[in-house]
């Protein structure tokens, strides 16, 4: 499991302070934040982390990301067989993406590995099929990939199996294959205590009470349907004075655009609207658009995955306010791992999880540094407000 460093744990033990007394920024600008739903939430979250609460794509029970790891003897073995790779993504355009890949890369070299191509499919299955045509070519070794659409990319999928390519899937898995004959294993955040994490960092913004919209995800994807349960069944169960008023999905691949066109049709639809949850950063991106366009500083977004422009408006205390974050970089790194382990006859579990990281104002820098092995960028710790 990914366990949080004791200067993340500070960190959040200073939101959670403040949070339970009402000083902090976020907790002031909402009236009615009561201070028992406060700590109400504080204590779900601690609960839950280090915890992972979803299940695999086949309803498998998770296995620790320990179960990636190779001895050096085994590592040895890998080095001496000069394997190849590839990495085939569904989708390039966001910070989650770029970790991933960064995360591959870096474990690949150590376990010399050589990536022989990376494609991005731009969330289009007819393009990752191609994609996977062209990688096969080639001939890796191995393929570590996520579905755009688990249906229409299967019998490409199974193409590559049957060629002798050892895959990794990332978060989904197509249809129809068996992990241990088809595929290694699959490796994902938890999708759905992500989810869970941003409706108590909501609930916490609201005060517990009041009117919001989610934007969800209107696609056959298995994590971001995680997501979406996770949140609104939290909201439902944990938060009754919270009224999930409107929902609208969006398919892309212009997601902020497409985010941004639902945000204003529910804020001209409800003027009393409090808050509005975006299934990742890059859709949260366009809510924050609209909320800037229509005056509305006040709103609450909260999401999930740590990019860039919503760590920023965390940093700065301003629309976004907490948010459930994967940590991509590892994710890559165990995939590397399990991939190469079966390359030696390593038998692999069918469904790794890495636990979800709650991230509020306070701790966004330090969790920066987790997910993504890198110190926060100038613009994110120049935009800081104590």
């Amino acid at each position: 499991m990914i366990r949080r460093t004791p200067l993340l744990v500070a960190a959040t033990g200073l939101a959670l302070a403040f949070a339970a007394t009402g000083c902090s920024s976020s907790a002031s600008s909402t009236a009615t934040v009561d201070s028992g739903v406060s700590q109400k939430a504080d204590a779900a979250l601690k609960e839950i982390t280090g915890k992972v609460l979803s299940k695999g794509p086949n309803g498998e029970a998770p296995s620790p990301v320990s179960a990636a790891d190779l001895t050096a003897d085994e590592v040895a073995k890998v080095k001496a067989l000069g394997a190849t790779a590839a990495i085939v993504m569904h989708y390039g355009g966001n910070d989650w993406a770029t970790a991933q890949v960064n995360g591959l890369k870096a474990e690949f070299e150590k376990l010399g590995i050589k990536v022989v191509a990376t494609t991005d499919a731009n969330f289009k299955p007819d393009k990752q099929v191609s994609d996977l045509e062209t990688v096969l070519t080639q001939k890796p070794n191995i393929i570590v990939s996520i579905p755009t659409d688990p249906v229409a990319t299967a019998s490409a999928y199974k193409k590559a199996s049957e060629a002798g390519a050892k895959l990794v899937f990332m978060d989904n898995v197509p249809q129809g294959l068996t992990a241990g004959k088809d595929y290694v294993s699959a490796v994902s955040a938890d999708n759905y205590g992500n989810g869970v994490v941003s409706a108590h960092e909501m609930a916490k913004a609201l005060g517990g009470k009041g009117k919001i919209g989610i934007v969800f995800h209107q696609a056959d994807f298995f994590v971001t349907k995680q997501r979406y349960q996770g949140f609104k069944e939290t909201i439902e169960k944990d938060y009754p004075d919270i009224k999930i008023v409107e929902e609208k999905g969006i398919a892309g691949p212009d997601f902020a655009g497409d985010a941004q066109a639902a945000a204003n049709a529910m804020l001209s639809k409800y003027a009393d609207l409090s808050g509005i949850w975006a299934v990742w950063d890059v859709p949260a991106e366009g809510v924050m658009a609209a909320a800037r366009a229509s005056g509305r500083q006040d709103l609450k977004i909260a999401t999930e995955d740590l990019g860039k422009n919503v760590a920023i408006s965390l940093a700065k205390n301003e629309l976004v306010v907490g948010l459930g974050a994967q940590v991509p970089f590892d994710q890559g790194a165990a995939e590397a791992r399990l991939a190469a382990g079966s390359l030696i006859g390593k038998q692999a579990p069918a469904y790794v999880a890495l636990s979800a990281l709650p991230v509020d104002h306070a701790n966004v820098l330090d969790a920066w540094k987790q997910v993504y092995h890198e110190d926060a960028p100038k613009e994110l710790k120049d935009s800081y407000k104590n």
